[in-house]
């Protein structure tokens, strides 16, 4: 069992499939999930922000091909009316951001992992970009000298 509960965002899986500047940090992330060191989370919003982004930088077997692979390593958090009453009555700017944060809270995750922390401010979830979570996680894991 893990330590630690993740909701990885848009931009961290689209870093990883797309090779950006971040692809180090998110792969790490991604290996993370795939030792089962810690648990990955994501939501249909994400989904289809990956399948949307690759499919028009690169095509759309691609992009099926990396959501695939995904389904295989992280779990799919759902979303409901209830997500969406919470997004829209919260205090985000942004209403898709809202409705990450809310089926992070619902699916009991420990940190959000997103290269956009800003976007998570009216949260109380720690939020984390994939660096900082792999160097945490990283140290947790030092013996003490």
């Amino acid at each position: 069992m893990s330590e630690y509960r993740v909701f990885i965002d848009s931009d961290i899986i689209i870093d990883l499939v797309a090779h950006r500047a971040e692809f180090a940090a998110a792969a790490e992330l991604f290996g993370l999930v795939e030792r089962k060191a810690v648990e990955g989370f994501t939501s249909p919003v994400v989904l289809a922000n990956v399948e949307y982004i690759i499919s028009k930088y690169s095509s759309r077997a691609k992009a099926r091909k990396a959501i695939s692979s995904l389904l295989q390593r992280i779990t799919v958090l759902p979303m409901d009316h209830s997500t969406a009453q919470q997004a829209i009555e919260s205090k985000f700017a942004d209403f898709e951001d809202a409705l990450q944060y809310f089926t992070a809270k619902r699916g009991e995750v420990d940190v959000i992992v997103t290269r956009n922390k800003k976007d998570y401010l009216q949260g109380k979830i720690t939020v984390l970009t994939a660096r900082e979570f792999v160097d945490l996680h990283e140290s947790a894991e030092q013996p003490e000298v």
